[in-house]
This record gives structure tokens, C-alpha cells and sequence, in this order.
């Protein structure tokens, strides 16, 4: 009973995964005014990629940048699924998610 309280292997390895390893899909705005997508599993660690000129050609050229909007994903495929969704809208689409 006392161990009772301790989650098992398999409940540590799905708690990690959720919470250390979700990927997230985000949009920045850049200095222009132009918006970037992507996907990462480190979201601070991305911008501040993208900040330092480290990220994304795109971005390196319209520095800073600043985060406008995320979605959270448990897995890279469901990721990559929406960002490519998110890719095809048009500005005004994309401004309505978070606007």
C-alpha cells in the first residue's frame, strides 16, 4: 500500500511525453509585420533561436520576432499535420486565430 502512491514506469513514460515532450505549433510575428510558422517541442528555446538570428532563414532577415500564437500537440505528426494546415491560410485566416 505504501508504494501505492508512485506511479508505475509506463505512467512516468506518458506523463514525460505529455508534458516534456509535447510539440507545439506556433506562429511569430515578425518585425515586418509578416507571420512565421513552425513546430518545435522546446517553444522558449525555438524563439530565442529565431531571436538570435539561429532559427529559420525567413525570420533571421526580419528580426525580432514574437510569439502570437500556439497550439499544443501530443505527437510530431499531429504537429506537422496543423502547421501545414496553418500554412495554407491566408493572412487574414491565420490573424483571426488570434485576433
Amino acid at each position: 500500500m505504501f508504494y501505492s502512491c508512485f506511479l508505475n514506469y509506463s505512467d512516468l513514460v506518458n506523463v514525460y511525453s505529455l508534458l516534456i515532450l509535447s510539440w507545439q505549433v506556433y506562429i511569430l510575428e515578425c518585425n515586418d509585420q509578416s507571420l512565421y510558422t513552425g513546430i518545435t517541442n522546446d517553444l522558449q528555446k525555438r524563439i530565442m533561436a529565431h531571436n538570435s538570428g539561429k532559427g529559420a532563414k525567413y525570420t533571421k532577415a526580419r528580426l525580432p520576432v514574437k510569439l502570437v500564437y500556439k497550439e499544443s500537440y501530443k505527437t510530431k505528426s499531429d504537429s506537422l499535420k496543423r502547421e501545414f494546415e496553418i500554412k495554407k491560410l491566408k493572412r487574414k485566416e491565420k490573424l483571426k486565430l488570434f485576433n
